[in-house]
Formats: structure tokens, sequence, C-alpha cells
């Protein structure tokens, strides 16, 4: 129980204070905001150049409504390239960018989004920066020399743009807490498969899996937003985060089928709606998905672990209609199984893959 509190532990430290997300989750957009200054793209060559030389730099995206804020400076209407960027921010003011980033349309510009948006930075590039962004509901870039930080400004949102290898270091991070909860997940699965086999399930079992699967979830969107960062650089994370996770979507809408039927999509989407501290105590699990906080027994359909055996998918319903739940269809004679496969020969080809994958489980074999 100890290591278990230590493993849940960790895993809030990783989402709740390591993600450099969690104030996007919200902000489905944000995600195709973050691929435009991938490693690899021109904007970020471009944004990193100015790093590396220690240059300042103030950068807007026209949606439209930026003009209207922008004086002076000098129209340029021509292809972005990283070196062209350069250049232009050796001189003052802002400069324009095409919506999608692909035109550079003015340089030199000033900024005027008003002094009476309220802004939390101290410099006066990233006060017209954020107010800019907050003004005009755009992107804002502002490379800072002093600092050698780049803070994107999204609307009312600020993110800061590291280096790739900082964000790999923090992906190979996040990976590795990924692999002991997968571990972690895998143990708890034997154990759960003995239980159902033996028809001794309760509520709380089911809600100690769901909450696993959920946890997994939650640290693997954060790898995934690292390697919309990353871009091509994050091709070996992406190879590993995939051989983690796997089919877990699939088994998590399995579990749910098996254990409320038709209200399963419902009860997903109650999942998807706790916030992580809410999801890190299981007993919510149950009183919200269950409506039951007292610990009782439980028993699938048994639509996960039939699908497990080589029957056609037809049996597998039959059984399901007939019995409703596992513990029955175990149960059942070879008079009530010859009803639904109509031969005796089946039956018994029935009875094999049971035993069989009985054997599997409770030797601990993966099914």
């Amino acid at each position: 129980m100890e290591e278990n509190n230590s493993d849940i532990k960790e895993v809030q430290e990783i989402v709740v204070t390591e993600n450099p997300l969690k104030n996007f989750e919200k902000e489905k957009d944000f995600v195709d905001v973050l691929k435009m200054f991938a490693p690899g793209t021109s904007l970020r060559t471009g944004l990193d150049d100015l790093l590396r030389a220690r240059m300042g730099a103030l950068i807007v995206f026209d949606n439209g409504n930026v003009l209207d804020l922008a004086d002076g400076g000098f129209k340029i209407n021509s292809k972005f390239s990283a070196q062209k960027l350069v250049e232009l921010c050796k001189m003052d003011g802002a400069i324009i960018l095409s919506n999608d980033g692909k035109r550079i349309l003015f340089g030199n510009t000033l900024l005027f989004p008003g002094v009476d948006i309220p802004t939390r930075e101290t410099g006066t590039r990233h006060k017209a920066a954020e107010r800019t962004a907050k003004k005009a509901k755009t992107i804002v870039i502002a490379v800072s020399e002093r600092k050698n930080k780049i803070s994107l400004y999204y609307s009312d949102m600020k993110y800061e743009l590291d280096h790739s290898s900082e964000i790999l270091r923090r992906a190979a991070e996040t990976l590795q807490i990924l692999e002991k909860q997968r571990e972690t997940f895998n143990d708890l699965m034997s154990n759960f498969n003995i239980l159902e086999i033996n028809g001794l399930v309760t509520i709380e079992d089911v809600s100690n899996v769901l909450q696993r699967l959920e946890i997994i979830k939650r640290i693997s969107e954060i790898v995934k937003r690292y390697l919309i960062e990353l871009g091509k650089e994050g091709m070996i994370v992406s190879m590993r985060l995939k051989e983690l996770t796997g089919n877990l979507g699939k088994e998590e809408e399995i579990l749910l089928k098996d254990y409320f039927g038709n209200e399963w999509n419902n009860k997903a989407n109650t999942l998807d709606k706790f916030n992580f501290d809410f999801l890190l105590e299981s007993n919510n699990i149950s009183r919200m998905l269950f409506e039951e906080l007292h610990d009782e027994s439980v028993s699938p359909s048994g639509l996960r672990i039939l699908g497990r055996t080589n029957l056609l998918e037809r049996y597998t319903t039959a059984l399901i209609s007939k019995f409703k739940t596992l513990d029955r269809t175990l149960a059942a004679d070879n008079d009530e199984l010859l009803e639904i496969f109509g031969s005796e020969e089946m039956v018994e080809f029935f009875n094999k893959e049971i035993n069989s994958l009985k054997e599997k489980i409770m030797v601990g074999k993966k099914i």
C-alpha cells in the first residue's frame, strides 16, 4: 500500500506540477499553435537563430485585428524566411506576419494595444506582447535577449518555448513514470483476471483498474504535448509512447461495456470530466460511476474474458444475451450451452477454450 501511495504521489507531481500546458488543457486549438513552432519549422529556426544571436524581438501574427493596433513601420509583404526575420529584428519595433506565418507583412512597427489592458509582465516588450495578444486574440512572440527566452502569448495565455533538448529531457522523465504505471497496470490486470474468472470482483477492484487506465491516459497526453513541441525530433519518444499505451483505449472501452452495458459511453464521459486530484481517490470513481460507497460484489457480462477466446463474435453475443453475467456463463451446464452452440462439438470446443484461458490466467500469463 505504501508503494502504491508513493507511486500515486509521483504521478500527481508530474501531472500537476510538471505539466507545462496545465493552463491550456481546455484550449483545443492551442495544440495547432504549438505545431507552428515545432523544431524543424522555418519559424522555429528563425527564433532559435535570434536566441543564438542574443537578439530581442516582438513578432505578431495578423488575424485581421492586428493592423488597427499598429502604427508606423514599413510594408514588406514577402515570403517568410529565418534569415529575413533575423535581419528585420536588428531594427526596433514589431514584425507583423501573416496569420499562417508564411509571409512577412510589416517591419519596424509600433504597437498600441492600450495601457488599460492588465498585464503580468514588467518589460516593455513583454507588456506589449501580452496586451496585443489579449486585445487582438492572436499569437504574439516575444524574444528576450537578456533572459534568452522565447515567450509565446496566445489570447489570454502565455507559454515559454523551451529548447528541444530540455523538452526531450522532460519527455524522457515522463515516459519513465508512464512505464512504471504500465507495469503497475499489468500487475493489476493479472490479479483482476483471476478475480473475474473466479467471480470475486468487487466495485473497488473495477474502480482501481479504471483509475490506473485514466492515470495512464492523462500522462500519455502530456507526452503527446511534448511531441508536438519536438516535431520530427520526437520520433523515438513517439514510438515508445505507442508501445506503452498500445490498445489501452479499447481495453477501457470493453471494461466499461462489461460492467455498465449500454451506459458505458456516459460513464466514459464522466471519467473524462474528473480532474486529476479527484481521480486519485478511487472511492470517487465508485461513487460517481457505481453510485455506491460500499464495496459490493459485481460481475461483468463476460465481454472482455470471452473476447480472449477463439469464439466467433456471434457466439459471444448469444452467451451474454442468455446468461447476462460471466459467472452464469461459466457455471452453465452442457445442456444450456447446447442451446447456444447447436452441437456437442462446439460445446466441447467452448469448454476447452475456457479451461485453457483459466490455466493461462491462474499462472499469470497475459491474455
